[in-house]
């Protein structure tokens, strides 16, 4: 007896159907009141902004007494210490423009300071690229799930018990293959390559882009801090060598 037909390709009249659309994830079985999903996201966005502005007003405050102790190089010493610190903590906050806060640095302090801009830099980036790396994905399910990103959150379960190389060799079946030559094979060019890329604030900044890749938990530490120190070390180290007039500051 010939095999009866596929419903979702030949009707019973011979004629062509088009194929069923693949259906929308159900929301797991534990999902959060609506109410309850709101408030928490807008907690955590204020805790955000309270966070970039108290390291911003702590930055204009350094820079206000700058002019005030000018005459004094110890005083002074600190001040750009303060400026780094807080540098080097905006720089970790996804969606903040931290490399045009590294260039006004240099701008307002010269060439001398690239040195300390890029080594802030480098520990801003790795210390965004540990609080992904160690960010449980039982709170990062919720957040999806506030969001209501249930393809989010099935992603999630499925990746947790999976060790790195059991997700890369998951990406590599998913993906076709010249996309996972460039994700998996080239995932740390991909990575210096996306911290260079201009106007990444959109996409998350550096601080961002460094949470995500440890997020993926596809990016071993030594390997992607050395990435870091290497992508983020071109302008900086170029200003020191050839003088803040390479940035077209006269």
């Amino acid at each position: 007896m010939p095999a009866a037909p596929k419903s979702d390709v030949m009707s019973g009249d011979g004629r062509d159907r088009a194929p069923r659309a693949e259906p929308a994830p159900a929301p797991p079985a534990d999902m959060p009141p609506l109410g309850l999903s709101l408030a928490r996201i807008l907690v955590r966005l204020a805790l955000i902004v309270v966070l970039v502005w108290i390291i911003k007003m702590t930055m204009d405050w350094v820079m206000d007494r700058s002019d005030e102790l000018s005459g004094d190089p110890r005083a002074m010493l600190w001040i750009v210490i303060l400026l780094l610190l807080a540098y080097g903590l905006l720089i970790a906050v996804p969606f903040v423009p931290g490399v045009e806060i590294g260039i006004s640095l240099m701008m307002i302090e010269g060439p001398g300071v690239a040195p300390y801009v890029y080594l802030a830099t480098v520990i801003g980036l790795a210390v965004a690229y540990l609080c992904g790396r160690y960010l449980p994905y039982d709170w990062l399910h919720q957040v999806f799930a506030d969001l209501r990103m249930w393809r989010v959150c099935d992603l999630l379960t499925e990746i947790k018990p999976l060790s790195r190389e059991r997700r890369l060799t998951l990406m590599r079946r998913r993906l076709p293959r010249w996309a996972s030559k460039i994700a998996v094979d080239g995932r740390y060019l991909g990575l210096a390559l996306l911290f260079n890329l201009p106007g990444n604030s959109v996409i998350g900044g550096g601080g961002g882009i460094a949470m995500v890749a440890g997020l993926s938990r596809l990016f071993t530490l030594r390997g992607a801090v050395l990435t870091i120190a290497l992508a983020v070390a071109p302008v900086p180290l170029a200003v020191w060598y050839f003088g803040i007039d390479l940035l077209g500051v006269t």
